[in-house]
């Protein structure tokens, strides 16, 4: 393996241009183990706008890095996701891809087959997995029995290529099914179009084999960015605020419980210890790129592999199509 790992990103929009730039700012260590030697866009002055910001060469053509990369980050469009992921691992090239990983099952399904032919590193980009406030709560779970996610924002043309379900929903479907690792025995899913020809507003209640039951909410039409995940356990329960970076945590004190006598008028603080924190800001980006880096180094799997990813979009699809046939059904 070279002494530096030559990267490159395609599709240099609203996020690869960030993915850009964390690339840039990694190669400008001279201890770095990578170097970034272009961006690819098919509008070209996409990619020639952000190739010059960061001094690289710029390309029209994803095909002309073939052969002059060792790994790439693809933020294009969702629909190149596959033939654009495909392309790069046929020719020996480690690949991490933005979420959703692909339009359909099938297609993710041969992406992670020829990443495993070739031995090489299919990561998908989760990014919340990264998210400072997940890492350090995550290792608090345990066995959850109910978990109620929450993830608003506010209307952006940006992303409108798929539904919420595959925009928003599909990162709290990616935390939670690896969190319980049991098998989805139910689905109920609703959701409404309100700005656009898709799916603006989704909300899905899943149910595991284990007992727990998600209930989730996306929604692109608020007026406020909400990312909120609540996890109940026995005797305690997590409040994780993705954008605050604020984790809540409640737990039953010992020898403390409902009895005969508990009214509601019960002062709550009898029955449970509560404290709050909030985490230094942190860079989740960054952190999954280096992730991928070290993955590609020491040949090691990714903390989102492939699989994750086509879990994730398969329930995401299951929602998708249960909300579509409820539109389409005569009332």
């Amino acid at each position: 393996m070279p002494s530096k790992l030559r990267a490159a990103v395609i599709g240099v929009g609203y996020l690869g241009r960030f993915h850009a730039q964390k690339y840039a700012a990694l190669a400008a260590s001279a201890e770095s183990p990578v170097a970034l030697v272009g961006v690819a866009d098919a509008q070209r002055d996409t990619a020639r706008r952000v190739a010059q910001e960061l001094c690289v060469p710029a390309f029209a053509d994803h095909h002309e890095l073939l052969g002059q990369v060792d790994l790439v980050s693809i933020a294009s469009t969702t629909e190149s996701h596959y033939a654009v992921a495909r392309d790069f691992l046929a020719a020996g090239v480690h690949v991490l891809v933005e979420k959703p990983i692909t339009v359909t099952v099938a297609e993710a399904d041969e992406l992670i087959a020829l990443a495993a032919a070739r031995n090489l590193v299919l990561q998908v980009g989760h990014l919340e997995r990264f998210n400072p406030v997940w890492l350090a709560a995550r290792p608090q779970i345990a066995r959850p029995l109910f978990i109620e996610a929450h993830r608003m924002a506010p209307f952006k043309p940006r992303g409108t290529d798929v539904s919420v379900v595959l925009d928003l929903m599909i990162h709290d479907l990616d935390l939670i099914l690896p969190l319980l690792d049991s098998p989805l025995v139910d689905l109920r899913a609703a959701g409404v179009s309100v700005l656009t020809d898709g799916i603006d507003i989704a909300n899905a209640r899943l149910e595991f084999a284990n007992g727990c039951v998600a209930n989730l909410t996306a929604s692109r039409t608020s007026t406020a960015s909400l990312r909120r995940l609540r996890v109940f356990q026995h005797h305690d329960y997590l409040s994780i605020d993705f954008g605050e970076r604020r984790i809540g945590h409640a737990a039953k004190k010992v020898g403390a419980g409902a009895t005969a006598n508990t009214t509601a008028d019960t002062d709550p603080a009898a029955l449970l210890d509560s404290e709050s924190r909030q985490l230094p800001p942190g860079d989740a980006l960054l952190t999954e790129i280096e992730a991928f880096l070290a993955a590609v180094k020491n040949g090691t799997p990714p903390v989102v592999s492939g699989r994750d990813g086509r879990a994730a979009l398969a329930v995401a699809l299951d929602i998708e199509q249960m909300i579509t046939s409820r539109q389409n059904s005569p009332s």
